[in-house]
């Protein structure tokens, strides 16, 4: 989005949301920046699975705290950045490894199911998977915090305000439901119903019932430890 142009301009001399007077950032600023390095920094130690047995509980709280972080964007009036052009920042980073690491992790609970618009028509399910979820936050986030280092406060806040509510706000939401879901199945002792017909689970020679015990006993393998169940 090199090329995004914005819609208005602000007042000469009027400092932007989350900016002082002096281009520097300012407490508003600091706490959303901060909270979207902890994630960039948190998901990617999880990715790599060096404690397994909290995966899940450990990606619903930092999907939690940054879905918090969206709702302070969404819930302000429209940032505007400082030049009517986003700067180049580069090529985005290639999360490719973090989200094999995640989908390597989460077999066989991957994959689940999301409505996109509870408010559009009726629509069947679609198969959606954690990683990728993840993997795709993950980038629209590093995108605004280059726009952050490099001094362009106006800007990373004005991408991030922008992405949470065109992208990355619906699609953690999705994810901190799967997340949640999850939980509830084995604290509540309920069984995970078995993939619709036709989804791919990237599980050949498995059955639906295989699938489904399998999820079902890396749930309880993950949180048994941690909740002490």
């Amino acid at each position: 989005m090199s090329d995004t142009p914005t819609t208005t301009q602000a007042a000469p001399d009027a400092p932007s949301i989350g900016v002082h007077g002096d281009g520097t950032p300012d407490e508003f600023a600091v706490q959303i920046a901060d909270s979207v390095q902890s994630f960039l920094l948190s998901v990617p130690e999880i990715a790599k699975g060096d404690e397994p047995g909290s995966a899940i509980s450990l990606l619903l709280l930092e999907v939690s705290q940054l879905l918090l972080t969206g709702g302070r964007l969404g819930a302000i009036e429209d940032i505007v950045p400082d030049d009517r052009y986003e700067a180049d920042t580069g090529p985005d980073a290639d999360e490719d490894e973090m989200r094999g690491q995640l989908a390597e992790l989460l077999a066989p609970i991957d994959v689940y199911h999301e409505v996109f618009d509870p408010y559009g028509p009726p629509d069947k399910p679609l198969p959606c998977r954690i990683s990728d979820d993840v993997a795709e936050v993950v980038t629209e986030l590093r995108h605004g915090m280059a726009h952050y280092r490099e001094g362009r406060i106006s800007e990373a806040l004005w991408w991030w305000q922008y992405s949470y509510l065109a992208n990355w706000g619906s699609t953690a939401t999705s994810v901190l439901r799967a997340l949640q879901s999850l939980v509830a199945h084995v604290r509540m002792d309920s069984p995970i119903s078995a993939p619709v017909d036709g989804t791919d689970t990237d599980h050949d020679g498995l059955t639906d019932e295989q699938l489904e015990q399998q999820a079902g006993d890396l749930m309880v393998a993950e949180l048994a430890t941690e909740l002490g169940i």
